[in-house]
Order: C-alpha cells, then sequence, then structure tokens
C-alpha cells in the first residue's frame, strides 16, 4: 500500500472531525451576531437567502462550473465559456453526446471591500484530490455540484476537507461567472478530468433561462438522477456527519457519503505531508 493510501489513524481522524464541528458551531454563532450579507452582492434577478431545510435548499442552490473550467469534448479539451450547443461530450453513461443547452449565471460584489456571501463561492477541488492526476488542475465548481466517486454523485461542499478541498473565497473577484451544461439526459461529464455531473434540471434562476423556455418549452417532469445522488444539507447535517466520522473508531455509522469524505480526508493529508517533505 502507498504512503497516499494509507489512511489516517481513527483518532487523527476524529479529532479533525471534531474540530470541524467547532468551527462549524462557531461560524453559525458569528453568522447570528452578523447583520444580513445579502447587500454585499447583486445578481440578475435572484436574491440568495440562506436556509438550513433542505427542500428549500434544493431550490436555491445551482449546481455550475466557474468560468474557464477546462470540459473534455470529442476535440479535447475547451474552456466552458466557449462550448456551443450540439459540441459533443465524452459521457460516463451515455457515451458522446451533444450539448442541448449551456445555463449561465453571474453574481457581482457592490462592494469589492467586503467578502462574497458563502453560498456563492465555489468549492476547489485541488490537482490529484480524488486520486492521481484526478482532476489534473485544480477544478472550481458550486458546493451542490456533485462528483462521480466510487458509482455515486456526492455534492462538492460535502468533501470539504481543509487542504485538497476548500471553500475558495475569491477575494481577488469581484464577479463570479458559472456554467452548466444540460445534455439529453443527466450524465457524468469530465471537467479538469474530474468525472462530474451535468445539469439534471433546468431552472428559471439561470439568467438565459427564457432562451431555454423558447426553445424548448416548460419541464413536464423532473428527470432521474444517472446514479445516486448523495448530499447532505447545511450546518446540521454537516455537523451530523462529522459527528458520525467522529465516532467511527468506536461506533461505526456513518453513511457512504462520511465514508468518501473521510478517505478523500485520508488522502488529503498524505499528499499535505509529502509535498512538506520535498520542500
Amino acid at each position: 500500500m502507498s504512503r497516499l493510501e494509507d489512511p489516517s489513524t481513527g483518532l487523527q481522524s476524529s479529532r479533525r472531525n471534531l474540530l470541524r464541528i467547532g468551527a462549524i458551531v462557531a461560524s453559525a454563532i458569528i453568522a447570528k451576531t452578523t447583520p444580513a450579507a445579502a447587500d454585499h452582492f447583486r445578481r440578475h434577478d435572484f436574491d440568495r437567502d440562506e436556509d438550513e431545510d433542505e427542500d428549500k435548499d434544493k431550490k436555491k442552490h445551482f449546481h455550475c462550473f466557474l468560468k474557464g473550467t477546462a470540459i473534455r469534448t470529442a476535440d479535447g479539451d475547451r474552456k466552458i465559456e466557449d462550448l456551443a450547443v450540439s459540441d459533443l461530450l465524452p459521457a460516463v453513461f451515455g457515451g458522446a453526446c451533444p450539448i442541448r443547452w449551456i445555463g449561465r449565471y453571474r453574481f457581482k460584489r457592490s462592494d469589492s471591500t467586503k467578502a462574497w456571501v458563502k453560498d456563492v463561492l465555489p468549492i476547489r477541488v485541488a490537482r490529484s484530490a480524488l486520486g492521481p492526476d484526478v482532476p489534473h488542475a485544480d477544478l472550481y465548481i458550486t458546493q451542490q455540484h456533485a462528483l462521480l466517486i466510487d458509482g455515486v454523485l456526492v455534492a462538492a461542499g460535502n468533501l470539504v476537507n481543509g487542504t485538497t478541498i476548500t471553500r475558495h473565497d475569491a477575494s481577488e473577484l469581484d464577479e463570479l461567472e458559472f456554467f452548466h451544461i444540460k445534455l439529453e439526459r443527466h450524465d457524468v461529464i469530465y471537467a479538469e478530468g474530474a468525472p462530474c455531473e451535468t445539469l439534471l434540471n433546468v431552472d428559471e434562476n439561470a439568467a438565459n433561462f427564457a432562451e431555454y423556455l423558447r426553445q424548448y418549452g416548460p419541464t413536464e417532469s423532473e428527470e432521474i438522477p444517472c446514479a445516486p445522488v448523495l448530499r447532505y444539507s447545511y450546518r446540521r447535517g454537516e455537523i451530523k456527519s462529522c459527528f458520525r466520522s467522529a465516532i467511527s473508531p468506536w461506533i461505526d455509522r456513518r453513511k457512504t457519503v462520511d465514508i468518501i469524505r473521510d478517505k478523500l480526508d485520508a488522502r488529503g493529508i498524505a499528499l499535505l505531508r509529502e509535498s512538506e517533505l520535498v520542500s
């Protein structure tokens, strides 16, 4: 077994998860005592409002790639903003599939001296975070966007480990632009070499939603995901997940998403230690 495959000890993992719980609780307390930050940014026609209810989470969160993300096409990698309808993308389940529609989401900060609202920030999946050279470059996706790992789709925000998978603060940017790709059916494509889901259901929050309506009309029913989708809501869900991982050396009640996060957490620690030895 290679060093990158060696899992961290149970006690080390427990300590990290307990520290995460403390950080989550602390941030929640700070949020309660800080004025609402919704006016720190604006979007075309959609104001985001943080809510812990899982059903509301599904309605308000968008699943997208940050501008500049390299998407694998039949002709090689191209930046997502350069793609067009009908371009062929190699897909995990459907083979080569043409793009049906590309949704766009744009956010701007009204005050560059203030931090971005947390919900808007992308998750940074560092090079090799999922496996050797996967992704082959840093990948930036929204927190609800899912990656295909061990046969299931897991939301990127549920995989944050503080080392190789983190929330990008985007402090150098005053505008964030995201794109998502709709194929004929929900599938998995490759972004920076990592398997990521395509758009499952088109929603009216896209800046160009009217364009989709004109071409395809209203959606009559929700699509069926191409693989099991695993995600838990924030913050209660995250606390419960970290607690399950923290007690796992003694009582293992972890769910699949917890096990996957713990595995990537161990990989992140191993990569960090290896880089420190090299430097």
